[in-house]
């Protein structure tokens, strides 16, 4: 060996990766100080600033509500919406995000009034605007809390000029929103059997209500039959009417609590009923020997057996010769000078005999079916002489009123939710009147407040409603308009289409009245009647007001007379219950996407929780669709809801609850990130230390990707080729990049990041690192400096990696923005910047399909020389020189002129075109493939550790092969 050889380091003739893009990402660390660097230089700012002219792209944000810490469900539909209005901002469009917060309503009245307790306050003694002042004050607080906790997600959006429900301007045009539907003749004050919370002392909308099992009395009624009346001779027909003198009338019902509410019996024309006498009895109280009663058929045996009693048949009945006219007593007739009113028997559209005695309960007062079956038949029930008046039994408190004569003072539900005397005081009642066929207990779902969490009730109360069926101006109603709305609204996935029509189709009229103090209230006026006032001299001045003060301007002393001015005089009242922060939320387009100048309105995209169904997306539909006639959005997109591991919901009390904060704390915002992006978020999603760590696992393979990419890189020239100028195997890799860059907008467009984020981590770690990159790896370390072949690769790798980074910038910003900027000291930030622009000509199929029986061929390979490895014959694939055996004709052809020996990183390899011996290595999904393992022979190579058998060729350079010696006299030089 030369003196000269002697001397030489070739680790620093070679061109090994350099980059201080660490192998350790210390997100939890770096991830702040990116966000603090975002918000220093203006990145929002700047953004708007490059976008400008652009087509805009809005996604609407649904407003969370300003109480509380961010927790894991936030964080998916934080980081959805982000990684959305990133992929169209880097896609040529102007996406603005301007984020929002719900803040009126009961939750944040509950906590100023639990602070007002522990200090020994009354609410009601407090002045309601000094009241609504700490309410605003508390929400004022979460949102700042929330708005950093939501940008350290990595969240983009203008912070600085957030929408809130609470803002003065916002406060007017809900209340403005409110004034159109009352001028347009939609809005009215009704009494209607709607949920009620007596714990929170107001009414409550569907989408505030959620379902628990819960215990409940369940009893059998009889109701002694009076008059059968007559029945019209065109109803007649066969045998003639059964006599049902002395006979009962059994219903069944788990609320007894609302008996003293019962003004009818619904029954079914379509089902079979027949009069029963009793034979035999069990038990002292209840139904006896010679007793006759009516049921279903189908359901006597199933009744008698809870009365403990046996039946037998008197005579089947025509329902519509028998029962229509029938006309009960109560079973309270006489108690505290109540009850002495008929109940008719009414045909009934719900009525079934699947469960009950084919009789159903008809108490107005408390469910929406008794109340619209009450109110279909009014004409009917007027014609017989009874009164259609619907009474109110049960007050705000839940106790009974002067309308449940004998029971005042009889409760339903305490303040604390708990189960009250009611249904014990009825029970009593009933036994007391032999009226008890039976008792049991029924274990079945039942509303609660999703707030308190307590059972609420139906209780007919006055409220503002806004009518669903009221033919409007142009012919249309508000149900025709939301479901035309509906039809022409892209919902992803498809299925929420017909979960939001089933609402529309089905939901009564719109309930908008709360009895709370913190919202915007109902700003009108109403006349002994009921009547609305509508002045638009009125109206303007509380619309000024309130831009110039809020929604305070309502309560505060002399509004009245502020309001009406030359109208004071007259008799109207001003009503002071508050609007369901539903309709705030509904109304956010208004003064959201209509009044700000870099918004649009209609929204491309609505996006929320699959619950927003009954929700932020309904209530928006309604408003929309009652003071425009559309809806607010051309797309709705909805995710599930985030489970535990094992899929179940998690709750502090389990103490299975994954925190955001706490991801971020030990792994980072883009861990978090890519759990998003990795999982199908239309279904629930599951999370926890196992499936994170899953996650983290993968991001380090991406980011080792990326860290070799920055590293190969350090000696990129920027020179740049035409395709055909280009080794095939870089034809190839430009080839593959233009499928991806289809497949990343498609599916940018179609909201599946899943997709994406899957084909770009399997392009990184099987495509990139396990092949191309570990193919070209000597090629880039070795060849000399002039080597088309390593130029060239440096050319497809400064173009995988620009491709790679902005396509996952919207997805992991941190990770993205850290890679570019080391990349590119000099730029600004990647989310500046736009997907890159494939050109036409990088597409190449028969490229394409030729390199697929390359690599099928080569999979043959590897997998003979692994044996070799594991039975450590070998220790590399460099010290093999195997033989190849093709007999398809095909997959030898596709391997002429091919540097086989490269693509599947051996020292040396034969091709020899046939079967191959029998105990060569094959693969059954390779046919026509063997391989015989055999050694490389010659020297080591100390510079490329290939074994060739021209190493010392070179006499400067006795120690390295021909290829390498060249290259050390070229750098040399």
């Amino acid at each position: 060996m030369t003196d000269t050889a002697e001397k030489i380091d070739y680790s620093k003739t070679l061109y090994l990766p350099e980059t201080d893009f660490p192998m350790r990402a210390g997100l939890p660390q770096k991830e702040p100080e990116t966000v603090a660097r975002w918000q220093e230089m203006g990145l929002y700012k700047k953004l708007r600033a490059s976008a400008a002219g652009r087509e805009k792209f809005v996604l609407h944000d649904g407003p969370p509500y300003a109480n509380g810490n961010i927790h894991i469900g936030h964080a998916l539909n934080k980081i959805l919406k982000d990684v959305i209005n990133r992929s169209f901002q880097m896609r040529g469009f102007d996406a603005n995000y301007v984020p929002g917060w719900d803040c009126h309503g009961l939750p944040i009245e509950w906590k100023i009034e639990e602070k007002y307790r522990e200090k020994g306050k009354n609410k009601d003694e407090i002045p309601v605007n000094e009241f609504r002042k700490e309410c605003r004050e508390f929400a004022a607080g979460w949102i700042r809390t929330q708005a950093a906790e939501f940008k350290r997600l990595g969240i983009e959006g203008d912070f600085d000029n957030p929408y809130t429900t609470m803002a003065f301007h916002a406060e007017s045009r809900i209340a403005g929103e409110l004034l159109k539907i009352a001028k347009s003749g939609q809005l009215y004050r009704g009494s209607k059997p709607v949920m009620w919370s007596v714990v929170e002392r107001t009414a409550l909308a569907e989408a505030e209500v959620e379902y628990h099992d819960i215990e409940s009395d369940m009893i059998w009624v009889k109701f002694p039959v009076v008059s059968q009346g007559v029945v019209p001779a065109t109803a007649r027909g066969g045998p003639g009417q059964q006599s049902l003198a002395d006979a009962s009338i059994v219903i069944w019902t788990t609320t007894p609590w609302t008996i003293p509410g019962n003004r009818a019996i619904a029954f079914s024309s379509r089902v079979k009923y027949a009069l029963y006498r009793v034979v035999k009895a069990e038990n002292d109280f209840g139904p006896q020997p010679g007793e006759k009663l009516v049921f279903a058929q189908a359901l006597a045996d199933a009744s008698a057996q809870k009365a403990k009693i046996e039946l037998e048949l008197v005579a089947e009945l025509d329902a519509e010769r028998d029962l229509a006219r029938v006309v009960c007593a109560h079973p309270f007739k006489n108690l505290g000078g109540g009850y002495e009113f008929l109940v008719p028997l009414l045909d009934g559209d719900h009525v079934t005999d699947e469960a009950g005695t084919g009789f159903v309960h008809t108490a107005p007062s408390h469910g929406r079916e008794d109340f619209d079956a009450w109110m279909s038949h009014a004409r009917e029930i007027e014609a017989r002489g009874i009164d259609t008046k619907i009474p109110f039994p049960v007050d705000d408190a839940g106790f009974y009123t002067a309308d449940a004569p004998g029971l005042e003072g009889g409760r339903v539900i305490d303040d604390n939710g708990k189960k009250g005397d009611a249904n014990e005081r009825v029970i009593k009642e009933l036994i007391a009147r032999n009226a008890l066929f039976a008792r049991g207990r029924l274990k079945h779902s039942y509303p609660h407040s999703w707030r308190s969490k307590k059972p609420v009730i139906f209780r007919n109360t006055p409220q503002w409603f806004v009518y669903m069926d009221k033919t409007l101006a142009d012919g249309t109603t508000l149900r025709s308009r939301a479901l035309n709305a509906i039809d022409d609204t892209r919902f992803v996935p498809a299925a929420g289409q017909n979960r939001l029509r089933a609402m529309i189709e089905g939901r009564p009229d719109w309930v908008l009245s709360r009895q709370r103090a913190w919202g915007v209230p109902i700003c009108v006026f109403v006349d002994e009647a009921g009547e609305v006032l509508v002045d638009d001299e009125v109206n303007a001045r509380i619309l000024e007001a309130f831009e110039a003060e809020g929604a305070d301007a309502w309560f505060a002393e002399g509004a009245r007379e502020r309001f009406l001015g030359k109208k004071a005089n007259e008799p109207w009242k001003q009503v002071m219950d508050i609007l369901d922060v539903w309709f705030d939320s509904g109304s956010t387009h208004t003064f959201t996407l209509e009044d700000r100048p870099d918004l649009k309105w209609p929204a491309d995209l609505y996006l929320e929780g699959s619950d927003q169904h009954r929700g932020w997306f309904h209530s928006s539909l309604l408003e929309s669709a009652a003071t425009r006639g559309r809806a607010p959005y051309n797309a709705v997109l909805t995710h599930g809801f985030t489970m535990d591991e094992k899929g179940e919901k998690m709750s502090k009390s389990k103490g299975n609850v994954t925190s955001p904060q706490e991801i971020m704390k030990d792994a980072g915002a883009d861990i978090l990130r890519l759990w998003v992006m990795t999982s199908d978020y239309a279904d629930d999603l599951r999370v926890g230390k196992t499936i994170i760590q899953t996650n983290v696992d993968a991001y380090r393979k991406l980011r080792n990707t990326i860290r070799w990419m920055l590293g190969t890189l350090a000696h990129d020239k920027g020179e740049t080729f035409q395709v055909s100028e280009m080794p095939e195997l870089e034809q190839l890799m430009l080839h593959r990049l233009a499928e991806l860059d289809q497949l990343v907008r498609e599916n940018y467009d179609a909201f599946d990041f899943k997709k994406i984020a899957r084909a770009l981590i399997d392009f990184a770690n099987v495509e990139l690192s396990a092949f191309y990159f570990d193919v070209r790896k000597d090629a880039l370390y070795c060849d000399a400096p002039s080597s088309l072949r390593r130029r060239a690769s440096l050319h497809v790798i400064r173009n995988i990696f620009d491709c790679m980074v902005t396509w996952l910038a919207p997805m992991l910003p941190f990770t993205t923005e850290e890679a570019w900027l080391s990349r590119n000291p000099g730029a600004v930030s990647v989310h500046l910047e736009q997907f890159p622009e494939i050109p036409a000509n990088w597409k190449n199929e028969a490229l394409a399909e030729k390199w697929k029986k390359i690599r099928a061929v080569r999979t043959v390979v590897t997998g003979a020389l692994e044996i070799e490895r594991k039975d450590k014959r070998i220790g590399s694939s460099l010290e093999a020189a195997p033989v190849v055996h093709i007999a398809d004709a095909e997959l030898l052809k596709a391997l002429d002129g091919q540097d086989f020996e490269e693509i599947c990183i051996t020292s040396g390899i034969v091709i020899e075109a046939n079967e191959g011996p029998a105990n060569a290595f094959r693969l059954t999904e390779v046919a026509g493939v063997s391989v015989e393992p055999k050694l490389a022979e010659g020297a080591k190579c100390a510079r490329s550790w290939r074994i060739t058998t021209d190493v010392g060729s070179d006499p400067q350079y006795p120690d390295v092969s021909a290829r390498d010696a060249a290259a050390l006299r070229e750098l040399a030089a």
